[in-house]
């Protein structure tokens, strides 16, 4: 079959929008722009879709490189007969190419071989047709070679037996019968390795633990893979209970072998020596590979929310990143991001310099017309919160808005080369407040400055694939990134660099251009940046923003190929462009049949007008953050029954865990999440959600919180998720009353 027809039947598309997608993929396009201003040629393929065509393209790829390779070298050793041909070139998977290749697969000396040597095949070939009456031991006695090592019938038979158990275990289908049986109805057995209790407590659920190898969950596959590689547990892999001696009968029905004692132990032995290992390390990979494609999936889905989250907005901002014994570091930058002022303050215990601490950010705050207060959840985070309360209070007029934020990478960009190149002189800690105030503000600009893995929202991060990992969550960066769209004229290299057609060298050059001729007035003017050549320009030009510029079409994600066309929808509605601009009722008005051409059919046609009748919208939702209870701030303080407001941190596929303010997050478990059955947490909550949830249990010495989303008792009042409409005394109700609600 060829590729496009199996991607397509594969994604549920026509064979020709996979081949017209894959055209441009060849041709250099990236999938933000072919998902946004291709629609026409890939009959509206979408972002999730390409990106499944584009990793599918490369798997197959190989696919198709690895058969020629496979085909050449069976042909060369004169063994390619047409049923083998046909069979290599249907292999539709990489596993079922390589179990037909396996016995013309250059080998290493085996015993096999030294007993093909020594001359025992026939001997082997005249035990497996079992047509002679005589004993196997009478049978081996001709076959004696003193001068080959083979000086008894025991050393013959045993030579035999090798080449048959070589023999047996090289059939694909076979293999491929066998795996199946022994994913659907095998048990991985786990136990604890001898003397390690008290070493693995934290793998203590698996110290005596089965289950079948198809029903383990991607979560447990990476906690007994981890287990067994810090030596705490060790695993097999075994038939089902009471057939277990299914393995050695399934051998002997494929090969149809007769019936007697000898034939029946080499079947054995190829089962217990040869497949069963080899198929438990096949089986053990693909449930690695699994669970990491899953975990991948995961912490893919839970970072697309994170940079998605809400941005508070351009406002002047105090981060502050907590600590106790080395103090509070404060950072306040301005509405752009750029740093105005630092100080280290010591509020908290050893020092309890609560009112210096308090007069110290007052003045920042009155001096830089602070409107927020950004505190990264780390150590001391419910003191410093409380610090920033008090200040708020004590400063009514300032209007200041208190907002906890996850500090998950802030050590890590602090530490970096490019925040040592912002900021050579600043101590790391300060540059980790910087970074806290700037993620508050707008969290993709900020988080973008960070390797994914490092912020921290994944399952196993640091167990699965590392380059399938950096792959898929650089895809997921990239595609937030166009989604949102990128300010051109204050956005800083990094957040450029995601830009589809732009790449860390030319986003760079654009800083530099822009340094020094100052802002851009037109998207045009990119065509002057060294190196942004026509193809990366009409990558890229849509997903940068020119705000108030020359042409108020640059501040929207309409494309500059399509400017021509809004002057006619202007012309035909005889208006100017600024009038056609924000006005839906005149939009509604137009004729969009006269403007159909094969370039710009009705897919591009409806996007257009959607985005002019908000140009520029961000796509993110609207700003709010999560009330802890004052009265809660370590584990001491939680009591079964309590309900409590918190933001979700991480969602996993048993469960999600929720920040409720007490330096540990809780486990909100799937069969919690609400009143019904829930397959998949997803469907209820994202990264950064605001919940209510309701306390179950707290073990203090595991430092976990179980916690539920359930109504209690079913009771009707069912923990809510928060509404964006502001009521009295809620984070929204002051952001409101402070201007900061976003646009």
């Amino acid at each position: 079959m060829q590729i496009e027809q199996l991607i397509a039947g594969e994604l549920g598309a026509r064979p020709e929008q996979v081949n017209a997608a894959i055209q441009l993929l060849d041709e250099g396009a990236s999938v933000p722009f072919i998902a946004r201003y291709r629609k026409e040629v890939t009959g509206a393929l979408d972002d999730g879709q390409l990106r499944t065509l584009e990793q599918r393209l490369g798997y197959l790829r190989e696919l198709e490189d690895r058969r020629h390779v496979v085909l050449d070298s069976i042909r060369e050793q004169g063994k390619l007969d047409a049923v083998l041909e046909r069979q290599i070139l249907d292999a539709e998977t990489k596993n079922r190419l390589e179990d037909l290749y396996l016995p013309f697969r250059p080998k290493r000396r085996t015993r096999a071989q030294k007993a093909r040597e020594a001359g025992l095949e026939p001997l082997a070939d005249q035990l497996l047709a079992a047509k002679d009456q005589r004993t196997p031991e009478q049978q081996a006695g001709a076959f004696i070679n003193p001068e080959a090592g083979i000086e008894t019938p025991a050393q013959a038979l045993e030579g035999a037996r090798q080449i048959l158990i070589e023999r047996l275990s090289e059939s694909a289908d076979l293999l491929d019968s066998l795996r199946t049986w022994l994913w659907q109805q095998g048990d991985l057995r786990v136990s604890l390795v001898k003397g390690k209790e008290n070493d693995g407590q934290k793998f203590r659920d698996y110290f005596d633990y089965s289950e079948r190898c198809a029903r383990i969950p991607s979560h447990r596959a990476l906690a007994i893979l981890r287990g067994n590689q810090e030596g705490v547990l060790r695993y097999k892999l075994s038939a089902p209970e009471g057939r277990e001696t299914e393995g050695p009968q399934r051998i002997m029905r494929h090969w149809r072998l007769p019936a007697n004692a000898w034939i029946d132990e080499t079947a054995r032995l190829c089962w217990s020596q040869k497949l069963l290992p080899g198929i438990e390390s096949d089986l053990v990979r693909q449930l690695r590979v699994a669970a990491e494609e899953e975990a991948i999936r995961v912490f893919a889905r839970n970072l697309r929310d994170l940079l998605l989250a809400a941005p508070a907005g351009p406002r002047p901002t105090l981060g502050l990143d907590p600590g106790l014994r080395t103090g509070v570091k404060a950072a306040v930058v301005d509405a752009t991001g750029k740093l105005l002022a630092h100080e280290t303050i010591y509020p908290h215990a050893p020092h309890k310099r609560w009112d210096q601490g308090l007069a110290a950010l007052a003045k920042l705050c009155r001096r830089h017309g602070v409107q927020l207060i950004a505190i990264g959840n780390g150590t001391a985070s419910r003191e410093t919160e409380q610090l920033a309360r008090e200040l708020a209070s004590r400063e009514p007029e300032l209007g200041l808005v208190p907002v906890v934020v996850s500090e998950a990478g802030a050590s890590v960009y602090s530490a970096s080369e490019l925040a040592a190149a912002e900021f050579p002189d600043l101590d790391v800690t300060i540059r980790g407040a910087v970074s806290i105030a700037r993620r508050l503000q707008d969290p993709l600009a900020e988080l973008v400055k960070i390797e994914p893995k490092s912020i921290g929202v994944g399952q196993y991060q640091h167990d699965v694939d590392q380059a399938a990992l950096a792959a898929m969550l650089g895809t997921v960066v990239e595609d937030c990134v166009n989604h949102v769209g990128v300010d051109l004229n204050t956005a800083s290299a990094e957040l450029m660099s995601q830009v589809a057609g732009l790449s860390r060298a030319v986003a760079a050059n654009i800083v530099d251009y822009r340094n020094g001729q100052g802002a851009f007035t037109n998207r045009r003017q990119l065509l002057k940046v060294p190196r942004l050549g026509p193809k990366a320009f009409e990558q890229c030009a849509g997903f940068l923003r020119i705000r108030n510029g020359e042409q108020p079409l640059d501040n929207s994600a309409v494309h500059p190929e399509a400017y021509a066309l809004v002057e006619r929808m202007a012309v035909q509605l005889g208006c100017s462009l600024a009038e056609l601009i924000g006005d839906p009722e005149r939009l509604a008005r137009l004729d969009l049949s006269a403007l159909r051409s094969d370039r710009f059919g009705d897919y591009t046609l409806t996007d257009i007008v959607r985005e002019l009748e908000k140009p520029g919208r961000d796509p993110r939702p609207e700003f709010r953050t999560a009330q802890f209870d004052d009265s809660v701030t370590t584990l001491a303080d939680l009591k079964a029954g309590q309900w409590l407001e918190g933001a979700v941190t991480n969602v996993t596929n048993f469960g999600a865990f929720v920040d409720i303010g007490v330096h540990q997050d809780g486990l909100v478990h799937i069969s919690e999440l609400a009143d019904r059955f829930v397959k998949d947490p997803h469907e209820l909550v994202s990264t950064g959600q605001v919940v209510r949830v309701r306390v179950l249990s707290v073990d203090s010495d595991r430092k976990r919180i179980a916690l539920s989303m359930k109504s209690e008792n079913d009771k009707p009042q069912p923990p809510r998720v928060r509404q964006p409409e502001a009521r009295e005394g809620t984070m929204a109700a002051q952001l409101k009353a402070a201007g900061l609600r976003k646009r």
